[in-house]
């Protein structure tokens, strides 16, 4: 894979961005994909549910370790070749997921399950590559065009999982799973299960292609190749006076919101007594707001009144998101309005601001704080810095969502007037 340099330019600048949210937009698709059916493809191997969790945690856990050392060789070696490779690899992650219950079935349920987490295992070390991409951003954007261009990956996450999941959930139904039998070979395993799994692996590996033939390595300062550990990393990274509140706040902010993730659609079936289809509109609805708040709000408030401003207003509405989210129910689910439609009821309305204000609330965080954290880094040393703080909020993404589902069950509010209380340090961390 040889590196393409190429001059800086409007043109040249606004393709190579559109390339690289190209890339995220594809990968995130694929991730998407495998959402709905995870947890069924789960219990197809007559194990307990608590494999879910931790197949669910294992993603996020090999990010955190792959996205620092993903950073710091982008510095090294080039944006492009590790980009490239990323997402090669994760085609390949996403075939051996595919067929995981085919081996389980020839050869015991054992050694699937451990492809099974290995493919997993390996998706998530291959998603450590948004390092590498913000790093590339950040190389052919001017400061003042950065926050706009981060948040275009921002929509590239909210796109691919409003888009993936829908597509997975089509691919598992019955008539695409008997079509897709009828047109390939019997040597591949179809299955309601494979089929979005292989669906994953080809957007990978169009990535690739699209990658390979249109990304250029951007001309920047480079590092000589030195051998760093990933806890020097995290060390170096935190002796910073700059970037160690960026690193604490990507760390508690992702710990926050993990209440949210994991636990928002069984919360949405307990006390609103929504079913998968109600969920899943609820769900389009925030990934829509979060397209229209990373993809153009964000960028354009930033410009006007800075970044560290936006930030702090995100830190706010998340913190409001939350409280409204645990104290939903006591709206109740009586209708609004005399002879009007049913479904208007009060919980919904206080559920519709939960969920713009949980939408602008991520999005201002995330991109508001990369923008910080592309400012803090010197020149050379972009990607290293993306990885660190991207590796935080992975460990955070880890950690959170075991303990929020315990939390849940002894009291249902409890995960998420926890997670507003851990914003409050990250809104004094970023007080100056």
């Amino acid at each position: 894979m040889s590196d393409r340099a190429a001059p800086p330019s409007s043109s040249g600048t606004r393709r190579r961005v559109a390339v690289v949210v190209g890339i995220v937009f594809i990968d995130l698709i694929g991730f998407g994909i495998i959402i709905p059916i995870l947890p069924f493809y789960v219990r197809s191997f007559g194990v307990s549910d608590v494999f879910i969790g931790l197949l669910a945690a294992s993603y996020s856990l090999a990010q955190f370790g792959a996205a620092p050392v993903l950073g710091r060789i982008s510095d090294e070696r080039g944006r492009r070749p590790v980009l490239m490779l990323s997402v090669g690899v994760a085609g390949v992650a996403w075939v051996l997921f595919g067929f995981a219950a085919e081996i389980g079935a020839t050869l015991g349920t054992v050694l699937g399950l451990v492809v099974l987490f290995g493919a997993r295992l390996l998706a998530g070390a291959a998603g450590g590559n948004i390092a590498a991409a913000q790093a590339y951003i950040a190389d052919v954007t001017t400061p003042a065009e950065r926050p706009g261009a981060l948040g275009l990956v921002g929509a590239a996450f909210g796109l691919g999982f409003v888009f993936g999941p829908a597509i997975g959930g089509l691919l598992a139904s019955e008539t695409a799973v008997s079509t897709a039998r009828a047109l390939l070979p019997d040597l591949v395993p179809v299955t309601r299960f494979s089929l979005p799994s292989f669906a994953a692996a080809g957007f990978s590996f169009l990535a690739l292609a699209a990658a390979a033939v249109v990304l250029t390595e951007p001309n920047r300062p480079r590092v000589p190749a030195r051998r760093v550990t990933f806890v020097a990393q995290f060390r170096d990274a935190l002796s910073d006076v700059t970037l160690r509140p960026l690193v604490v706040a990507f760390f508690l902010t992702s710990l926050a919101f993990a209440g949210i993730t994991v636990m928002f659609v069984p919360f949405l079936a307990d006390f609103f007594g929504y079913d998968a289809t109600d969920a899943a509109m609820f769900l389009a609805y925030i990934g829509a707001l979060g397209i229209v708040n990373q993809g153009v709000l964000v960028g354009w408030l930033s410009r006007r009144v800075g970044v560290r401003y936006v930030v702090r207003a995100g830190v706010a509405a998340l913190f409001l998101a939350l409280v409204l989210l645990a104290a939903s129910p006591l709206a109740g689910t009586t209708p609004l309005l005399g002879g009007g439609p049913d479904w208007v009821t009060g919980g919904l309305v206080v559920l519709l601001a939960f969920g713009a204000l949980a939408s602008f609330g991520n999005g201002a965080t995330t991109v508001g704080l990369a923008a910080l954290v592309s400012e803090g880094a010197t020149g050379d040393a972009q990607g290293a810095a993306f990885g660190v703080t991207q590796g935080a909020g992975s460990l955070g993404r880890t950690v959170g969502p075991p303990l929020a589902a315990a939390a849940y069950v002894v009291l249902y509010w409890s995960p998420f007037v926890a997670g507003a209380l851990l914003l409050v340090p990250v809104a004094l961390l970023l007080r100056r």
